[in-house]
């Protein structure tokens, strides 16, 4: 029996069309600052390992090429504070979304099982819960619900950076959540596994974490040296321009990675191996990581000053690659300014996608032209 429709929630974007053809009205066109969608081209050193690795004419494995779980660990260790990760505990996957749709279910969570995840939320987490028969929560008070819920609690989510809303979690806090979900795993004895969802941790913008990096779920401060039901989800999209390669990965415990990797070879899921011999290159080089932040760095100044000289205040954004706006004084229900903005040709996303907590902001992409970013700073500044 397949799974019903009704299950699932309808698809959010959707919902834009109309806001979309109303901005496409506006003298000079959209700017489209809905989707986190790259613009910027593919970095040169990554197409050529992509044009190298063109001959390949077998299988390639699920595990990943030991030159590419090799390349995770050195990135890990070099840019997330993480060293001496096992190879064995690296999994490449097709894209980050797949795993976060996929992921309660290739734990085996079902009917009766939870799953948290934070109040304002990429929505694939909900839906990735409801699609393996569990049930998503959200919930950003997650050590309490960890000591006082009746031990139903299987999986937690964490974004940090977060999307939408750019906020990010200490160490501090990582480690208490983590040692509140291993609390909670001993004294009900079912595995509590905690995900970290840290595709934008390459992206800081405000201290402390320009200087000391996004701590890692896998950060030696959180983890006390044991990975025991840890796992970091990556992706190499926004931060290396891949989205078009769907390149991404999962490391940590190595034996929730293990498990993983068994139920994916059943399946099939491997990511093609000229891309896995791009995703080398990609992670070997910070200079084009560099680059493509100063660039998110232009933009971002720029549309965050006209913002709020436009009247909008701009909330969290502490890291990733949204600005997390709102209109200054009453609140006004994202609705509302959606239209507002699309009347100006601007299109964003509204945050009744992101959950019932985000209702009274907008996210605001980084990822448009330059010129199209000129163009949406102009309007703003002449409203």
């Amino acid at each position: 029996m397949g799974l019903s429709t009704g299950a699932l929630p309808d698809f959010p974007w959707d919902t834009l069309v109309p806001f979309a053809e109303r901005a496409r009205a506006f003298p000079g066109g959209i700017v489209d600052l809905s989707v986190g969608t790259p613009v910027d081209p593919t970095p040169a050193v990554v197409r050529e390992a992509l044009a190298d690795a063109a001959d390949w004419p077998g299988y390639p494995t699920t595990h990943g090429t030991p030159a590419l779980r090799e390349a995770v660990v050195a990135w890990f260790a070099r840019r997330r504070g993480v060293p001496g990760l096992d190879p064995a505990a690296v999994l490449p996957t097709v894209g980050s979304k797949e795993l976060v749709a996929l992921l309660p279910s290739l734990l085996g969570l079902g009917p009766g099982d939870v799953v948290l995840h934070p109040a304002t939320a990429y929505p694939t987490y909900d839906v990735g819960a409801r699609l393996a028969g569990a049930t998503p929560l959200p919930c950003d008070e997650v050590e309490a619900r960890l000591a006082d819920g009746p031990g139903d609690v299987r999986l937690v989510w964490l974004n940090s950076p977060g999307n939408p809303d750019g906020r990010v979690l200490s160490a501090d806090r990582l480690a208490s959540i983590v040692g509140a979900a291993r609390a909670a795993a001993a004294r009900d004895g079912r595995p509590v596994v905690v995900v970290g969802d840290e595709c934008y941790a390459e992206l800081p913008w405000d201290e402390p974490w320009v200087g000391s990096g996004v701590p890692s779920i896998l950060d030696p401060r959180v983890t006390g040296g044991d990975l025991t039901g840890l796992l970091a989800v990556y992706s190499l999209s926004k931060r290396s321009n891949l989205a078009g390669y769907r390149a991404a990965f999962v490391a940590g415990d190595p034996a929730v990675v293990a498990g993983l990797l068994e139920t994916r070879k059943h399946a099939g899921m491997i990511v093609p191996g000229p891309v896995q011999a791009a995703m080398v290159a990609a992670l070997a080089d910070d200079a084009h990581v560099e680059e493509q932040r100063a660039r998110y760095g232009r933009r971002r100044a720029a549309l965050r000053a006209a913002f709020e000289g436009a009247g909008y205040a701009v909330d969290g954004s502490h890291a990733g690659l949204y600005l997390w706006v709102r209109p200054e004084g009453a609140p006004q229900d994202c609705w509302a300014t959606v239209a507002d903005l699309a009347g100006l040709g601007i299109l964003v996303a509204p945050g009744a996608f992101y959950g019932a907590a985000a209702a009274g902001h907008v996210r605001v992409a980084l990822t448009a032209g330059d010129e199209r970013v000129a163009e949406a700073v102009a309007r703003l500044v002449g409203a």
